[in-house]
This record gives C-alpha cells, structure tokens and sequence, in this order.
C-alpha cells in the first residue's frame, strides 16, 4: 500500500508530488521504543545523527558524553573516526541510522543534501523511520524545502522539525548554540532536554519559521562581517596597532560576536573554517532567492554575497568566513599581515 500526498500550498512555495510508502512504517509500529507521552531521556530515546562535520563532530560528543545512544552516518567514515572511539555506533546509510533511532538529528552542506539523506525514496532516513520518530535537520536550507519535509514526515506518522543553529564551531563546542526551531510547538517542547545539551532553543513557529529565522540571522552576520574587515582594513591604514584596536572597540557600541569569535584570527591569519566560505555563499544565495521571491531590496547582502563569491573564485571556498578580509585587502591592493610582521 502506498499513499500519495501533495502538500497543501503554502506562502508563495509549491512542493512537488512525492509518493511515500507506509507498509514498513506500520510493520514497525509495535517496536516503537519510547511512548511519546513519555520525556525524553538518555535510557528511553536512541538518537541518531548525519553529517558529522565542524558542527555536528562536536554537537554528537556533548550528546555522547550525555549518556545517549548515538547511531551516526557521514560521507567518510575516517571523520566519524573519533566519535566512534567514543561510543557512537556506524550506520551504512541514512535509512539505517533511522531505523536505530527514535529521533533523527541531520546537519549537511546544501539543500540539495537535506532532500537525498531526509526524502530519497530507498536510503533517506524518512523510509527508515519508525512511527511517531521525529527528525531534526539543523542545516541551514530553503524553507520551502522544510515545509516539504513536514509534509512527508507526518504521511508516515513522524514529525519533523527544521532547528538551524546560529554560533560556529565554538558555539558548537561549548554547548552555547543559539537554535532556531520551528515545527509543531508539541515537538519541539518535547524535545527540550536534548536541544538544551546544545545551547537555547527559541521557538519561531511552524514548519520553515526556523529557517527563515537563521536565513535571517545570516543577513545580519554579512554585514556584521564587511563591517568588522572594513574597520580592520581602515585602522591599519591609520596606523594603529590593530589588536589594540579591537580591543578598545570591543567594549563599545562597534562590539559584536563576530569580532569576539573572528577578530583575533584574522590576526593572527587564523584561517581555518568554524563555517565555511562556500556554505556561507550558500546561505546567503537563498537569502537572496527568498528576498527575490517577497519583493524585499537587501543592498547590503547582495554586496556581503558578492564579496564573498570572489573568494570562491580565488579558490578559498574552504576557508572560514574570516578570510572575508583576503577580498578587502585585495581590493586595497594591501595586506593586514605586512604590518603586523613590521
């Protein structure tokens, strides 16, 4: 028996027709492991996890070291290779992870990878999932494609919540994430005790509200960053002592997160991705697709974008969103780095 499902429209979004098979879901029923009514804990939900890059390497050890079960899946199994040192169990695929698991954790590059590990028809977690599980995709991705996954999750009896973080790799670290959710408030509610391992959940609504939450939350952090890289291109140009600089700004009104996260490595020519360039541009591409699409004009994010293109095109798309200062330095025909060595 299949069910055929087209979404309800939503906004200005339309979803495509997909067919989700529900035989195995029922077949499953009664190895359900945890009652929903129940609260989550450690001893009655298995969780599973996707993508275990900068972000999710650090987000799966805090639930680790939390006492939980953990079932894991990545492209390459060598950077999972610490976490299954540490406890965590190997799946071969997306639908495995799901089918040893009660709630569904994923974190990928691109939307494009959200649909083929949550929806693809033989290996997306969703085709694995048992009834009443729940999954979690943390990526930054299109709304639309979140409403999508809401969708499919509740034709087979599952939920789904779309929870992108906002914090970089020392957010992830310290368990001090911010994390945009949005769902069904029941859900999200009830997931509680594990988002609180990570940092504070905020609730923004229904499905695709976080997204459209954390697309917002990057339109704020292009600028925040020109802004940072122009300051730093001008202080040097005005021969200050650049550490001194941001030292004294930090405090004032110019203080931000990003110069607390970013400002010393860019000193210090610390390079090395807490987010990378390439999945910034992709993030910022949907922010303009969405603004394309609501008759919104965002000047500043167009320029963000496009500055952050050309390091792209420099072939630095795997650096970390700092190395922004590479495009000012060479539009200036100068470097940071001649004067701190001076």
């Amino acid at each position: 028996m299949r069910l055929s499902l087209r979404p309800l429209h939503h906004s200005h979004h339309s979803f495509a027709l997909f067919s989700i098979p529900i035989t195995t879901h029922l077949r499953r029923a009664m190895a359900t492991a945890t009652n929903p009514a129940d609260p989550i804990t450690a001893s009655n939900t298995r969780l599973g996890w996707i993508g275990t890059g900068v972000m999710g390497q650090s987000m799966c050890s805090l639930l680790l070291k939390a006492g939980y079960t953990l079932t894991i899946f990545t492209r390459t199994k060598s950077k999972a290779q610490p976490l299954l040192n540490t406890g965590a169990h190997w799946a071969e695929s997306p639908r495995s992870v799901a089918a040893q698991s009660d709630v569904v954790f994923s974190i990928v590059g691109y939307p494009s990878d959200v649909r083929h590990v949550l929806l693809h028809p033989s290996s997306g977690a969703l085709s694995g999932l048992r009834p009443a599980g729940t999954l979690v995709d943390m990526t930054t991705s299109d709304p639309s494609l979140a409403v999508e996954i809401h969708f499919a999750a509740a034709a087979a009896g599952c939920h789904s919540v779309d929870a992108p973080v906002s914090g970089g790799d020392a957010g992830a670290r310290n368990a001090t994430l911010s994390i945009f959710a949005g769902g069904d408030q029941f859900v999200v509610s009830r997931l509680n005790p594990i988002f609180a391992l990570l940092g504070k959940v905020n609730y923004m609504g229904g499905p695709g509200k976080g997204q459209f939450t954390k697309l917002a939350n990057q339109i704020t952090i292009a600028s925040t960053m020109v802004g940072l890289v122009e300051g730093l291109i001008y202080a040097h140009k005005a021969n200050l002592d650049l550490s001194k600089y941001l030292d004294a700004i930090s405090t004032g009104a110019a203080g931000s997160r990003s110069i607390d996260l970013y400002g010393g490595r860019i000193l210090r020519r610390d390079f090395k991705a807490g987010f990378y360039v390439n999945h910034f541009v992709k993030d910022l591409g949907i922010c303009l697709k969405e603004c394309q699409n609501m008759g919104v004009a965002l000047p500043g994010l167009a320029l963000a974008q496009q500055l952050y293109v050309s390091l792209k095109a420099h072939g630095e798309g795997d650096l970390g969103t700092q190395a922004l200062i590479l495009a000012l330095e060479r539009l200036n025909n100068m470097s940071l780095e001649s004067k701190e060595q001076a």
